[in-house]
């Protein structure tokens, strides 16, 4: 066997288009094209809480562009050999950066709602309500396009794991659509019976339940960006492969993300059966998550 036959790439089909990235494509259509809708809108009827929910939608539309083009950039580096594993990560990073863009969002909202809280404006309602419900569809018929199979599962079912860049993509639609309710909610109980205080209420809410999915956004991104130990499932399913034919001992154990459902392992195992090697590599592959692995053995005395 020559070197040529041993040499084997390491995209792991990453640089095969996925179909979530068109959808997200389409949603930042729909977000820019609502976005400059509510600022002209805001600009011709007087409306800041127009103008204000359009500039908010600008912020969105910024972050659905860096999940886009995420998309972009990894499947046109994919065989780039400075990427040791791929460029499988690359949409854990474009999700980090979301979550920090969605928690700063949520802070300018807490901020935006005490400063109206502390000193109200005058809201124009049939103009903001019309624009609300508007804004309202566009987000659910983003929602519904980006809530495609987030959890990939593995045919041994060890664990699930997100495209983290689509799921950033997504937890920004949903916190338009969920400001978006809880504008309407705001709008209707100030128009209807003067609580005018629910406005900047409801926006505090809202900032809350964003801040919470910014926390649990930044907290797996980062599990994969500092390669994190993968899931004790996973790995007691790799030992349990490993050390099923009562000679082999699992020593050392490295499992670590490198892309959506996909995992590289570096193990060590001592074993009293000389002949065990092509056993153990041939047993590894039915764990289909580990897409590349290196294996040191050593032979009990």
């Amino acid at each position: 066997m020559n070197i040529e036959q041993i040499k084997h790439e390491h995209h792991f089909g990453q640089h095969k288009p996925k179909a979530a990235e068109s959808r997200t494509w389409l949603v930042v259509i729909l977000t820019a094209v609502m976005m400059i809708g509510e600022i002209i809108a805001g600009l011709l009827f007087g409306s800041m809480a127009l103008l204000a929910d359009g500039l908010h939608m600008a912020s969105h539309t910024i972050a659905l562009t860096i999940s886009a083009f995420a998309y972009i950039y990894a499947r046109k580096h994919a065989h780039d050999e400075r990427f040791s594993f791929g460029t499988g990560k690359i949409g854990s990073l474009a999700g980090f950066a979301s979550a920090i863009l969605l928690a700063m969002f949520a802070l300018i909202m807490i901020i935006e709602s005490v400063e109206r809280f502390l000193n109200p404006v005058t809201i124009a309602f049939n103009e903001a309500i019309a624009v609300a419900v508007l804004g309202l569809i566009v987000n659910v018929v983003s929602v519904f396009l980006l809530n495609v199979k987030e959890h990939q599962h593995s045919n041994n079912d060890h664990h699930h794991h997100h495209d983290h860049n689509l799921r950033a993509a997504y937890l920004h639609v949903l916190a338009d659509a969920l400001t978006s309710v809880l504008a309407i909610i705001a709008l209707f109980a100030g128009k209807l019976y003067g609580l005018n205080w629910m406005d900047p209420v409801m926006g505090i809410v809202g900032a809350i339940m964003v801040t919470r999915w910014s926390v649990g956004l930044l907290k797996q991104t980062s599990s994969v960006l500092l390669d994190k130990q993968a899931p004790e499932k996973l790995s007691n399913g790799v030992i349990n492969i490993l050390e099923k034919d009562g000679v082999t001992k699992v020593t050392d154990l490295h499992i670590w993300s490198i892309g959506p459902n996909q995992f590289a392992a570096a193990i060590e195992v001592i074993t009293s059966d000389v002949h065990s090697e092509k056993y153990l590599r041939d047993e590894l592959k039915s764990v289909k998550e580990i897409v590349h692995s290196t294996i040191s053995f050593r032979i009990a005395d």
